[in-house]
Parts: C-alpha cells; sequence; structure tokens
C-alpha cells in the first residue's frame, strides 16, 4: 500500500494547497458578490446564536491549535523545555475541549439547518454538505484521542510535526512519516486535505474575508421591489 500512502500524504496535500490557493483568488476575483455565508440569523435565532458561539470559538482553537502544533519546528519547543510527553498531553487536553465545543455547536447548527423547513428551503446542497464534512471531521479528531492516550511519549505527534513540516518545506519523503501512523490518524489528515480542496467552492471563503475588501469590490448590486419583482411595474 505505499503508493497509496504516497498520493494521500505526499502528493495530495500539494494538490489540495494549490486548489486552495488559486481557486479562492479566482473565486474572489470573479464572483466577489457569492463570497459571503448566506444569512438566515432571522430564523430560529437563538439557537444560531449558541451553535454558531460554539462552534467558531471552538473551530477558532482547534486551527491555531493545529498550525502552532503542527508547524512549529522541533528544536523551537526543545528550546523552549516543553516535553514531547507534555506537548501531547496539551494537545490531548486543550484539543478535545475544543473539539467538543466545536462539535456541540456544529450539530446545533446542522440540525438547525436541516430540520427548519424554511431553513432547509433557502440551504444550498454545498451548505449542508460542508457542515457535514467538518462534524465528521470533528468526529475523526476527537476518535483519535483514545489512540494518542496509548502514545503518550509524544513520539506519535512527533511524525505528524515532521510530515507537516515537510510538506510546507518542499522536502522529500514526507509521507514516509506517517506510513506506519494508525488508520484513525490517517483518515483524519485524508479528510482535511478534502476539506482545503473543496473549500474554495463553498460558504467558508467567509474565514478569509476582511471588511475593508468589500468597500472596493466591482460590480453593482440590483435590488428590486417585490412589486416590480413579481409584475415588471414601475
Amino acid at each position: 500500500m505505499d503508493w497509496l500512502n504516497q498520493a494521500l500524504f505526499g502528493f495530495y496535500p500539494y494538490v489540495a494547497l494549490a486548489v486552495l490557493a488559486i481557486g479562492s483568488i479566482l473565486r474572489f476575483d470573479r464572483e466577489q458578490y457569492t463570497w459571503r455565508t448566506g444569512s438566515s440569523q432571522l430564523l430560529r435565532r437563538r439557537q444560531l446564536v449558541l451553535g454558531s458561539v460554539l462552534f467558531h470559538v471552538g473551530i477558532l482553537a482547534i486551527f491555531a491549535g493545529h498550525f502552532v502544533g503542527l508547524l512549529t519546528p522541533i528544536w523551537v519547543w526543545d528550546t523552549l523545555g516543553v516535553s514531547h510527553a507534555a506537548k501531547q498531553m496539551l494537545a490531548i487536553v486543550a484539543g478535545g475541549a475544543a473539539g467538543a465545543l466545536c462539535l456541540v455547536g456544529g450539530c446545533l447548527l446542522l440540525h438547525r439547518r436541516l430540520f427548519d423547513p424554511r431553513i432547509r428551503a433557502t440551504s444550498s446542497f454545498g451548505d449542508s454538505a460542508i457542515l457535514i464534512l467538518l462534524m465528521a471531521q470533528l468526529a475523526l479528531g476527537l476518535a483519535t484521542i483514545p489512540v494518542s492516550l496509548e502514545h503518550r511519549d509524544g513520539a506519535e505527534m512527533v511524525k505528524f510535526m515532521s510530515w507537516a513540516q515537510s510538506i510546507f518545506t518542499f522536502r522529500a519523503g514526507a509521507a514516509d512519516f506517517v506510513a506506519e501512523a494508525h488508520w484513525i490518524f490517517k483518515a483524519h489528515i485524508a479528510l482535511g486535505l478534502t476539506i482545503l480542496l473543496v473549500f474554495p467552492f463553498t460558504r467558508l471563503v467567509h474565514m478569509l474575508s476582511a471588511p475593508i475588501w468589500y468597500l472596493n469590490r466591482r460590480g453593482w448590486q440590483i435590488v428590486r421591489s417585490k412589486r416590480l419583482a413579481a409584475g415588471g411595474g414601475k
């Protein structure tokens, strides 16, 4: 299965990152008015607020933890005196708490989107599909905790750090670091890369937004009253 390991963890990351970067740039350049989340805040507002707060707090903590944990060079942790075992336990505790918050919030948002007829009617397939993918990714992430507890020395985490840093520095042999990893970690990484791949084509692009960009976006937004839209009158 070495060819599959090389394909998924040696080549697929570059495909996903390339599509993420190029797709996001093209969408922002050509379809700026689709660069939004499509608000439904007037419907079931209380559930939206609670779910949204839990989801966003959790996912921001998870993103920050993954970014710092995976991409900070190992020698930096060694210089700071943080052992691999301590870093592993920090990732388990902090990541588990953030993942649980995010999963609860995401489930509230998904329930609202799928089971409220009015919201479901205004939702696209992509809106629901990306939320389901995120929930699956969170579930996989939380499922890695029992496996991680069996490797409290942090050796497994070092493998994933070496893999991620090899990918971002274009070093050969990145896939070899995760070749012997547990399948649950591999599934978590593969689904994460897939989410990056579809990112530019979903509502997730709003994560890259800064309000100032909207001051200079091209084109006009046409707004018509219901009377004009329905009857074509003046």
